[in-house]
């Protein structure tokens, strides 16, 4: 199985102006569209409410305000993704009335989410992929804002404050998944930071001892290191953002991620870069400025990336206590979506 993962996908503001008059397929290049079909499953962050609907969250210190228009879901779909995370900071730009239409229109589209719900139960639970009998647990938590935490009796996201380490419901979650491969996908940490901070890599090793085969973060907008199976941060997909000229946020990865009997043993960084509104592979030099910066992020961790027909390998050291047949599902302790369900019941201004 192959399993392709995109950062923060951010389909509002300029870029859905750009929506509004022109096609879906104009956002990303065929290049781009062809290798995401290389992957059997994909799961991105989505950065932003889908509605036509809904008010500015009422936060005078808040500046960026994100909603795309029903039509995005076509984009996703062109891109052939199974399933996005809504737990980020942007997910209640325009309320709860633009959230549920969120849950809605990719309802509506076949793609599942996770990270959100009409309340904090349903913002919890997980959802389940399954290729080739293989069921894939998706996690999402975003450790910002607090304000956007669902509750008992509110819409919203799933918040953890992982600054103050993973919380115990967090931990039974990852652990007592019924998958066979679980994907941790939280929104964690500062934006434009070149490295993970402190608590982003506590976090990361609690997920993996809880039984994570894979964490994928995002938010900082630009991509971090690889290692021991935690992608730190995977970068931004397309927006709309002013360019860092030091840390080069135009320039991102598509990553895909080979498993084999549940197993990740491989994994490719497609070099991309972040036009206006409208994503494409890298060029030549484009590439090679990504692959140095990949090198010395991933040497910090001791990960060794290897060049290949103009990808980024990198080859996961085997895990003996997975090798072999395929691991048998834990016990489950939460209630989980399958990619079939509906989910219905639960940064830079240019």
């Amino acid at each position: 199985m192959k399993l392709a993962l995109a950062g923060d996908t951010m389909l509002g503001r300029k870029v859905a102006e750009r929506l509004a008059v022109t096609r879906p397929n104009a956002l990303f290049s065929d290049e781009v569209v062809a290798t995401a079909h290389e992957a059997d499953l994909f799961v991105l962050n989505l950065e932003c409410a889908i509605s036509d609907r809904g008010r500015p969250w009422p936060d005078p210190r808040k500046p960026f305000f994100f909603r795309a228009p029903p039509v995005a879901t076509e984009v996703l779909q062109l891109l052939g993704v199974d399933c996005v995370t809504l737990a980020n900071n942007h997910a209640l730009d325009f309320g709860p009335e633009a959230l549920r239409d969120t849950f809605r229109h990719l309802a509506d589209a076949g793609i599942a989410w996770v990270g959100a719900g009409v309340d904090e139960a349903a913002a919890r639970v997980p959802t389940i992929l399954e290729w080739g009998g293989c069921r894939v647990g998706i996690i999402g938590v975003t450790d910002h804002p607090r304000d956007f935490a669902a509750a008992p009796d509110r819409p919203g996201v799933a918040f953890a404050d992982l600054r103050e380490g993973v919380p115990h419901w967090l931990v039974s979650l990852v652990g007592g998944l019924d998958a066979e491969i679980v994907v941790v996908s939280p929104h964690w940490g500062p934006n434009m930071v070149s490295e993970p901070v402190a608590h982003v890599r506590k976090a990361a090793v609690a997920f993996r001892d809880a039984g994570a085969t894979l964490v994928a973060g995002h938010s900082a907008h630009v991509f971090h290191a690889v290692g021991d199976r935690v992608l730190y941060d995977l970068g931004d997909f397309i927006d709309d953002y002013a360019t860092d000229t030091e840390l080069r946020n135009d320039l991102g990865l598509l990553f895909l991620v080979s498993f084999e009997h549940a197993t990740p043993t491989r994994l490719e960084a497609v070099p991309l870069a972040l036009d206006f509104c409208h994503t494409r592979l890298a060029d030549h030099d484009e590439a090679a400025w990504i692959g140095r910066r990949l090198r010395r992020a991933c040497a910090a961790f001791g990960t060794e990336v290897v060049e290949r027909a103009g990808r980024f390998v990198i080859e996961f050291a085997p895990d003996s206590a997975s090798e072999g047949e395929p691991v048998p599902g834990t016990p489950q302790s939460a209630e989980t979506n399958s990619v079939l369900t509906t989910n219905d019941s639960r940064a830079l201004l240019r």
